[in-house]
């Protein structure tokens, strides 16, 4: 049987939008999953932190989509497209990761690929319409490099001090993929 508040399904998971009911869950998995996120993401990990991190997802501003396993329904990790620019630019910025007992078994890939499709996907088929999707990433970060260049995301440069992460300015590649 189909979940209807899934927006997108695959094979192994579906991508939804956060409800402040996935607070405890989503708390919780982050807390489990300090280690592996470190030094390169700090979701929140208390409910009030995830309330006003969720409520930054407006479909306007920005869209957050959380990974849930289609078998169970646990949340595997989350996809957010985050400052989304309308007008003649129409683009925004990925961030995602996910959850230290959803790590190394495909599941991110998937729900990646199914935030693409929704994201290109025109607004009057209940997507985003935007051409263009950016990804900065810290050089090391060999998982997340590796996530972009599967989806055919193509190097576009090198920001030095682009963006503070766990307290110093941090240099990022900058990837990008264009709408089919």
């Amino acid at each position: 049987m189909v979940d209807l508040h899934y927006l997108r399904e695959g094979p192994r998971v579906a991508i939804r939008g956060y409800r402040a009911a996935d607070g405890p869950e989503f708390t919780a998995r982050a807390r489990e999953s300090r280690d592996l996120h470190r030094p390169w993401l700090f979701p929140p990990d208390t409910v009030e932190g995830y309330e006003s991190y969720a409520a930054r997802f407006d479909g306007d501003r920005g869209a957050g989509f959380l990974v849930c396993e289609r078998a169970t329904g646990a949340l595997a990790g989350f996809v957010n497209v985050n400052n989304i620019v309308r007008g003649a630019f129409q683009c925004g910025a990925l961030g995602y990761g996910a959850f230290a007992h959803a790590a190394g078994r495909g599941l991110l890939g998937e729900a990646f690929g199914l935030v693409l499709t929704h994201a290109f996907a025109p607004a009057a088929e209940g997507g985003l319409g935007l051409h263009r999707l950016e990804a900065n990433i810290q050089p090391g970060n060999a998982g997340s490099l590796a996530l972009v260049r599967r989806h055919g995301f193509r190097r576009e440069g090198f920001s030095p001090d682009f963006l503070r992460v766990d307290g110093a300015w941090r240099d990022h590649e900058r990837w990008a993929l264009i709408a089919p």
